[in-house]
């Protein structure tokens, strides 16, 4: 009897801290999603045209690593929006290269649409069924390195095929990563550290949105 009292207190505790980590993550999501389309606005008002490829990466991959190493720390949250900041930023530039053309506004909107329904449907998923999708981990450690492999070999070759096959597999494995985020949080208490829990999130929804957004456009002929 104890031993059964002892089993629903630590499920029941961590339910509430699951519960505590989604409703932190959550939130520090929607601030930082907000955040980054005031610099992406920014970034177009500026007349901002494009980024350069080797910017990008220095930036991005330097400010993840500052908030892995101060997700602990109230510092974490400045390296949050900092990161969260430069990345809306790098927006503006495609952004303006869509509004440029005639059907621009909408593909838009339709990649915003769908980024939004996809992250829901799949956040919904996770969280209704509380099927654990731990099995993902091995796929998305694969289709990183096929993904960031192919990324490079169309950035050199410039094929078209490459390019359209890299972005569909961007959203299969954004898709992924927000299932497997998310089961983490329900499922394991391995992931307790909401700052860190919100950019594995943002970084899927940014490569959804983006993915998206560029199969939407090859297949307007734009």
């Amino acid at each position: 009897m104890a031993y059964h009292d002892t089993h629903v207190a630590q499920h029941s505790s961590q339910a509430v801290s699951a519960n505590k980590v989604l409703r932190n993550t959550y939130a520090l999501l929607a601030m930082t999603l907000l955040f980054s389309a005031i610099t992406a606005g920014a970034a177009m008002a500026m007349g901002v045209e494009r980024m350069n490829i080797f910017v990008f990466f220095i930036g991005a991959y330097g400010l993840m690593f500052l908030v892995h190493k101060t997700a602990n720390s109230a510092a974490g949250l400045l390296a949050t929006f900092a990161f969260t900041g430069f990345m809306g930023f790098t927006l503006g530039p495609i952004l303006s290269a869509y509004l440029a053309l005639p059907n621009g506004a909408a593909l838009i909107m339709n990649a915003l649409a769908m980024t939004g329904l996809t992250f829901i449907g799949l956040s919904a998923v996770a969280l209704v069924t509380k099927k654990d999708f731990s099995f993902l981990s091995n796929f998305l450690l694969a289709g990183a390195i096929v993904l960031i492999l192919a990324m490079v070999a169309g950035l050199i070759f410039q094929i078209p095929t490459l390019m359209l096959m890299v972005s569909a597999g961007f959203v299969l494995f954004a898709s992924a990563a927000i299932l497997y985020q998310t089961s983490e949080i329900v499922h394991r208490a391995g992931e307790t550290n909401y700052i860190l829990a919100t950019i594995t999130l943002y970084v899927s929804i940014y490569n959804l949105f983006v993915s998206l957004l560029s199969l939407l456009g090859i297949m307007s002929n734009d």
